[in-house]
């Protein structure tokens, strides 16, 4: 049985989620949240589940800032976006914070019942239309010029090692096994990045190095 926790700040919506999940004999919603704030609080105190169904906009804490907080506390759990926002803006912010996948609310229950296997499987599950947003978003990436790189924001070989893996929705955990090093010397090195970015947040070096060339 997959254990799943949905979070949305409108309970309507919150339930229609929820009861399409539970056509599912082999998922259940075990909890419900309102906002980031309330999920993340629950995964520190021991939440254990296998799937989230995280929405964007909700008060107190977005689902952006939560999958990205989370993510760095618990490697094991999968987060899919669920949102009626259908921009490229979002879903690269969703990407760059780890989401596995991305859904538009108004998907029938069958493919979200998919959409959380194929995330089970390893899969990066998406609504149609975001695959195609996805993919302009690797072919824009890959022919964007490389810009003139300030020199007071140089990275070194490792630092930008370590804003790749993280571009690609690895954890700190993950990083620090993926390049043989320890946590803190991962936490050091982001440390030492935003401070030559001039960020305070993991998705804002990935967005600003993309846009100075750096990645």
């Amino acid at each position: 049985m997959i254990k799943v926790a949905v979070v949305d700040d409108i309970k309507t919506v919150r339930s229609t989620i929820v009861n399409k999940i539970h056509l599912s004999k082999d998922m259940m919603v075990v909890k419900e949240f309102a906002n980031g704030k309330e999920i993340l609080h629950a995964i520190m105190q021991g939440l254990e589940v296998d799937v989230i169904i995280m929405d964007i906009e909700m008060p107190e804490m977005d689902g952006i800032e939560a999958t990205e907080k989370i993510l760095e506390r618990s490697t094991g759990v999968k987060i899919l976006m669920c949102t009626v926002f259908d921009d490229e803006t979002n879903l690269f912010k969703a990407i760059c914070a780890g989401a596995k996948g991305y859904l538009l609310k108004d998907e029938k229950p069958e493919k979200i019942h998919r959409a959380i296997f194929e995330t089970m499987e390893g899969g990066s599950a998406m609504s149609a239309g975001m695959a195609i947003k996805s993919l302009n978003l690797i072919k824009n990436a890959t022919i964007k010029p490389k810009q003139t790189i300030p020199v007071d924001t140089v990275l070194t070989k490792r630092e930008i090692e370590m804003l790749e893996l993280i571009a690609k929705g690895l954890s700190y955990e993950q990083v620090a096994d993926k390049s043989g090093i320890s946590f803190g010397t991962v936490r050091k090195h982001l440390e030492n990045i935003y401070k030559k970015l001039n960020v305070h947040s993991k998705l804002e070096a990935v967005n600003k190095a993309q846009s100075e060339g750096l990645l």
